[in-house]
């Protein structure tokens, strides 16, 4: 995510950084590099224009030219403008009416529309304990309304039906008649996208605007189609009172142009981002994370948050009791650890959050591979309690048979005892005093041996 932005940004201000004092020149050089990457990243014109102008006057300022760190002060003030440009403050969803609380999603076809709308849904109702009905009134696209149906299923939501010979404004009136009927906190309408903004389209989603009458109306941007999606947003925002944007596929998009211009262009909020496939890839967006992000600080606060959600600490806090006490670290243990990982997004994932990662060698970066999880998890799996109790006794014909049962390779089974062994060694090390210490020195450039890539 942002990785391009993120890189470039780096290297800029590593250069910045070296300077003992800044000159005018140096804040020119600085900031023309800026502009490069933020033009590169297909952020508009006028934008950067505007952001670059708002750094210049304030870092010619008398006190950041005398600072005893010059390059710290610059990336500060960066840091404010990105964070200003992007919003400022996340802002939540306004729920504060008599239910049901409408949200109706706009957008164009292939932004994520449907996806977006089950995501949605379980935000609200596990974050925010709300009773949540999902209704489709596109009628055009072949198979949306089943995929809602699919997807409101798979989630656990209320569907409410619809068919593809309904009328989207008849479907709306109804839905809304047995969401008033059935008392439920929210109703989130998925309406009809097209391949591009088109008089029809509009006068339609006019006319479902009109009879729902929605708290929230929320336009659903592809960001890896960068500019033209903000352009779209910005015609939809002429015809609908939007209250607010959410990104999709922001895991895809390594430039960041539509989240660094889509607030600047419709004056309004990105109030969420889709950062994966998972129904519970939907975060609320928060201008200060995303922008530390992409100056190449990380986000660790949202990877503390995902640990929290994420890992069983229970499970945790035993495997932690077991090694202090010196019981040893189970083929079991190991098992438990991928799947954590796996359930954080995996090695990706949690790299993408912490700070300087973004310069991570290209060849490290190519082997990490989180198929590789879902490998050793099955080769665990397909072996007996007696085999991963004592993993010693898994001989040749032991081999063969998890292989076999795993859809692996034997030396792929080779290689995860290889790996279990480094991994029991390290965890012996921990529970020995001091351990912690001399582990890490045991990690040749910092890189621990039992990890799967």
């Amino acid at each position: 995510m942002f990785d391009t932005l993120s890189e470039r940004f780096t290297d800029i201000f590593k250069k910045l950084r070296g300077y003992g004092r800044l000159t005018e020149q140096n804040i020119n050089d600085g900031l023309r590099d800026v502009r490069i990457a933020l033009l590169e990243a297909d952020v508009a014109l006028p934008i950067v224009k505007s952001f670059i102008e708002d750094i210049r006057v304030r870092s010619l300022d008398k006190e950041i030219l005398t600072s005893l760190t010059p390059g710290q002060v610059l990336i500060k003030i960066v840091n404010e403008e990105l964070v200003t440009l992007l919003g400022k403050d996340s802002e939540s969803l306004k729920l504060n009416t008599q239910p049901p609380a409408v949200i109706l999603l706009a957008g164009l076809q292939g932004a994520g529309k449907t996806t977006t709308c089950a995501k949605l849904g379980v935000f609200l109702k596990e974050k925010e304990k709300k009773n949540v009905a999902l209704i489709s009134c596109d009628v055009y696209r072949p198979g949306a309304i089943k995929q809602l149906q699919i997807l409101a299923k798979e989630n656990n939501l209320f569907w409410l039906e619809s068919g593809e010979s309904d009328r989207p404004t008849e479907i709306v009136k109804t839905g809304l008649e047995i969401a008033r009927r059935k008392f439920f906190d929210v109703l989130i309408v998925d309406s009809a996208g097209r391949l591009h903004v088109d008089n029809e389209m509009m006068e339609e989603i006019k006319s479902l605007h009109n009879i729902l009458n929605p708290i929230e109306t929320l336009f659903v941007i592809d960001s890896m189609m960068g500019q033209d999606a903000v352009n779209a947003a910005a015609e939809f925002n002429k015809i609908l009172p939007l209250t607010g944007n959410i990104l999709t596929k922001v895991d895809g998009d390594s430039r960041g142009g539509a989240a660094l211009t889509v607030k600047y262009v419709t004056g309004k909020p990105i109030k969420f981002i889709g950062i994966g496939e998972r129904a519970e890839d939907l975060s609320l967006f928060n201008p200060d994370r995303i922008a530390s992000q992409i100056l190449g600080m990380g986000d660790v606060l949202t990877l503390i948050e995902e640990v929290e959600k994420k890992t069983d600490k229970e499970k945790a806090s035993k495997l932690s009791r077991k090694i202090k006490k010196g019981k040893g670290f189970s083929l079991v243990d190991f098992r438990d650890q991928l799947k954590q990982m796996s359930n954080m997004g995996g090695i990706g994932n949690i790299l993408d959050k912490l700070p300087g990662t973004n310069k991570l060698s290209t060849n490290l970066a190519t082997q990490i591979d989180d198929r590789e999880f879902i490998k050793l998890i099955a080769i665990i799996d397909s072996m007996t309690r007696k085999e991963r109790s004592d993993p010693k006794i898994v001989n040749g014909s032991r081999k063969k048979r998890i292989a076999f049962g795993s859809g692996t390779k034997i030396q792929d089974i080779n290689k995860l005892l290889k790996q279990f062994n480094h991994m029991q060694k390290m965890m012996k090390k921990f529970s020995n005093k001091g351990g912690l210490s001399k582990a890490l020195k045991g990690i040749p450039g910092g890189k621990p041996p039992g990890f799967p890539f």
